[in-house]
């Protein structure tokens, strides 16, 4: 059974944007995992929708929330600054939240969302852990152009979720890097695609691969998050 979630609206300087919080299941953790969309998606994607409420119904607070060019309904991604920005004011919004701001707070999201969370983080934003759904190592076509000299920055616990056959981050450089972070922790999703999509010679489906996502990512909250209270 899904667990319902509340809209929200997030000031993002003059403006707004669209956003869910999916108000975890008892017994609670004490966790909230922020979680934006990639780049040729929005918030409500059914991917983030579906994971999001995963983690809810297992005792994690989840919010989701579009990006400005997202809300205007735009395509091509707001520029770096902007897209840090909107993520910054969700932060403090979520900060201010008299439930959602009383835990542990981890930030990430699927491939773009991730690593603007990551920009943050490595900038000194506080955070208790960032959660990476596909981390775009290096942009489409240019595998010569990593985007991880900022991660060792990062000292919160951090945990990748990868496809072996994501385009965007090919495991063997994904684990060269990662041994240069100082908390990093790495699950494997076979036969995945950077949207995490599996051949259907896998034998499984998107329904099994997003439960598999929602255990790795619980497991390591209630361990690695959660348990360093």
């Amino acid at each position: 059974m899904a667990v319902a979630f509340d809209a929200r609206r997030f000031a993002v300087g003059d403006a707004s944007v669209s956003g869910a919080v999916h108000r975890a299941a008892p017994p609670a953790l004490g966790v909230t995992v922020v979680v934006a969309h990639g780049a040729g998606t929005r918030f409500d994607h059914p991917f983030l929708v579906a994971f999001a409420d995963g983690l809810a119904r297992h005792g994690v607070d989840a919010v989701r929330f579009n990006f400005p060019y997202t809300e205007r309904g735009g395509r091509a991604p707001d520029p770096a600054p902007v897209l840090e920005a909107c993520y910054r004011s969700v932060l403090e919004a979520v900060r201010a939240d008299a439930v959602l701001g009383a835990g542990r707070l981890v930030i990430g999201g699927k491939s773009m969302g991730g690593r603007m969370a990551s920009h943050l983080a490595a900038a000194g934003a506080v955070v208790d852990g960032l959660l990476f759904l596909g981390y775009p190592l290096h942009p489409a076509g240019q595998p010569h152009k990593l985007r991880a000299a900022h991660l060792p920055r990062i000292s919160a616990p951090m945990l990748f979720l990868t496809g072996t056959r994501d385009a965007l981050c090919p495991l063997e450089r994904l684990r060269a890097v990662l041994a240069t972070v100082p908390r990093a922790a790495l699950h494997v999703v076979d036969d995945a695609d950077h949207a995490f999509a599996v051949r259907k010679r896998s034998g499984r489906d998107a329904a099994a691969v997003m439960s598999e996502l929602i255990e790795a990512s619980l497991s390591w909250v209630r361990g690695e998050v959660a348990a360093a209270r």
